[in-house]
């Protein structure tokens, strides 16, 4: 029995170690080449570098300005997730406590809302940032990246809601505390779980995220760093080591952000799972 207790776990770790090696290659070989020269790079991808090369990764900062487009990038990350967190929590907390036709109906717009694909809605979108001003803007971008994540993180908070006892609330009325007050004090220290969850999953897709910004951004001062990435690419000549990178510099923050609270995403997924 242990003998073949250890033939399967033994299977499934060597599996789990191919799948990882499978999903890591891509990563690795762009680290690895990232420290070549462009003609060590273009004769042959998957050796190892013959010398170290770190001026790549000056010249990488230097040409597409680093340091602001993280500072940029931060920014649509760290004010777009608040909005979501703020108007989400108040609307999944109230629709599911209201039990009316109307809320049930609101909370049936924002789920079907998620079945939409970008691409259909995004030549009208691209017009109400231009009717609300709002093109170029790091805030205007912020404000739209809120009201396309906002559906998910209310089915989330909504399904959570649920999980939690309605007397809790009945006991602050009565107390004399106010809805928002009770909502503050009560209702959000409980959604730390989901809230933690929300705030990753969109963070990581607002960082990684390169078609919005193209379409709303046009000054490069403004560029996030996917865009200041994509300023190498030439039309007839790519810097493929600048390019390299400049990849592995923009992915090093987020890996790490997700390192740090990978298990507060997988905890704050099952907890919204099981009280949903």
């Amino acid at each position: 029995m242990k003998l073949k207790r250890l033939w399967k776990n033994t299977a499934i770790y060597t599996l789990l170690s191919l799948m990882a090696v499978f999903w890591l290659y891509p990563l690795l070989m762009a680290f690895m080449n990232s420290f070549k020269t462009n003609g060590e790079l273009l004769t042959n991808v998957v050796s190892f570098p013959s010398s170290i090369h770190f001026e790549n990764y000056i010249r990488t900062i230097k040409k597409m300005h680093f340091v602001r487009s993280l500072m940029n990038t931060a920014f649509l990350s760290f004010t777009g997730v608040a909005m979501i967190i703020l108007f989400s929590a108040l609307a999944g907390w109230k629709l599911c406590r209201t039990k009316t036709k109307l809320s049930s109906f609101l909370f049936g717009l924002f789920v079907v809302s998620m079945l939409i694909p970008f691409s259909s809605i995004m030549i009208p979108l691209y017009k109400v940032v231009l009717f609300f001003h709002i093109k170029n803007s790091l805030l205007g971008l912020s404000f739209v990246y809120a009201g396309l994540g906002v559906s998910m993180a209310i089915f989330l908070y909504h399904g959570f809601v649920k999980g939690i006892p309605l007397e809790l609330e009945e006991a602050a009325a009565i107390d004399g505390a106010f809805q928002l007050k009770t909502f503050i004090y009560i209702i959000m220290p409980m959604l730390k779980p989901i809230t933690a969850t929300i705030c990753i999953t969109n963070v990581l897709w607002m960082w990684n995220d390169f078609l919005l910004p193209l379409i709303t951004i046009s000054d490069n001062k403004k560029y996030s760093l996917l865009l200041s990435t994509n300023t190498l690419f030439g039309q007839y000549n790519s810097d493929w080591t600048a390019i390299l990178s400049a990849l592995i510099l923009a992915a090093i923050p987020v890996i790490i952000f997700y390192a740090i609270f990978q298990k507060q995403i997988l905890k704050g997924i099952a907890d919204g799972a099981i009280k949903g």
